[in-house]
C-alpha cells in the first residue's frame, strides 16, 4: 500500500535522502539529531553539512564542520539558517521537488533516440562521470557507490554516454540527482529514465530531489511539484 506523507514529512524525507547520498559520496560525516555533518572537507560540489529539520541551529552546524580551509559549504534544507555572520554567502537557492509514487509516467519525454542502461562496473562509472562533468573526471564517484540502493543511469548515443542521472534510496524516498544531458532535447528523456528506474526498483516510495533554474522547469514537465526552498551557503571569509 502506498502511503502519501504530508509536505513537512516529504521535506524531511528529501533532506534525509540527500544527506545520505552526500554521506555516501563523501565517505565521511555523521548523523546527529537535526544534522548531517563532516568534520573534514568533503569532495568538490558536495556540502560539509546538510540540515535534516528546520530546528537545526547555526551553532550546531558550525560546531560540526571545518571552516578553516577554502570551500566549506552548508545545505540549508529549510532555508532557515543565518550564516552570514559566520562568513558565509548564499551560493544559490533551489526548490525541493516531489513526485508521488503512484504518478503516471510523463507523456512524450522519451523519444527513443538514446539507449538507456546502468553503469555497473568501475570503468563504466568512470565513463559516466567523465560525461557528467565534461570529461574532467576527478574520481568523485568511487566504485563503492555501485551498490544496492544506488543506480547510475546512462543514456548512450551510438555507444557514447550523452545523458544520465543518479537514482538512490534513503530517508524513505527515492532521490533523483546529477541529471544531465549534452543535448537539451534529451533532458526530458533523462528525467523519464530516472522515473522509470524509481518505479521499477522502488514503486512504493515517493520520488524527491531539488533543482533550480531551467532544470526546475524540466522537472516540472516530468510531473514534479515544488515542496519548499533550500539554500546552499559557501564560506568565503
Amino acid at each position: 500500500m502506498i502511503i502519501t506523507p504530508s509536505t513537512p514529512g516529504l521535506l524531511r524525507a528529501a533532506a534525509r535522502n540527500n544527506a545520505e547520498w552526500c554521506a555516501a559520496v563523501s565517505r565521511s560525516g555523521r548523523f546527529r539529531g537535526a544534522l548531517w555533518c563532516s568534520p573534514r572537507r568533503t569532495p568538490p560540489l558536495y556540502p560539509d553539512a546538510v540540515t535534516l529539520a528546520p530546528q537545526a541551529s547555526a551553532a550546531e552546524v558550525l560546531a560540526g564542520i571545518d571552516t578553516s580551509s577554502p570551500g566549506c559549504s552548508v545545505k540549508d534544507s529549510f532555508a532557515a539558517l543565518e550564516l552570514a555572520p559566520a562568513g558565509f554567502e548564499v551560493l544559490f537557492e533551489a526548490q525541493w521537488i516531489h513526485r508521488p509514487a503512484d504518478a503516471a509516467a510523463p507523456a512524450g519525454s522519451e523519444d527513443g533516440r538514446l539507449e538507456w542502461g546502468e553503469a555497473e562496473s568501475p570503468a563504466e562509472l568512470a565513463a559516466w562521470e567523465a560525461a557528467w562533468d565534461g570529461e574532467e573526471s576527478t574520481g568523485l564517484f568511487h566504485p563503492g557507490l555501485l551498490r544496492e540502493g544506488v543506480v547510475f543511469l546512462a543514456g548512450r548515443d551510438a555507444g557514447r554516454i550523452t545523458a544520465g542521472a543518479v537514482v538512490s534510496t534513503g530517508g524513505g524516498a527515492v532521490g533523483v540527482s546529477n541529471v544531465f544531458a549534452h543535448d537539451d532535447a534529451d533532458a526530458g528523456a533523462a528525467w523519464s529514465a530516472a522515473l522509470g528506474a524509481a518505479a521499477a526498483y522502488w514503486p512504493d516510495l515517493p520520488v524527491v530531489g531539488y533543482e533550480h533554474g531551467p532544470a526546475l522547469a524540466t522537472a516540472a514537465r516530468a510531473g514534479f511539484t515544488p515542496l519548499g526552498p533550500l539554500r546552499v551557503w559557501l564560506h568565503t571569509a
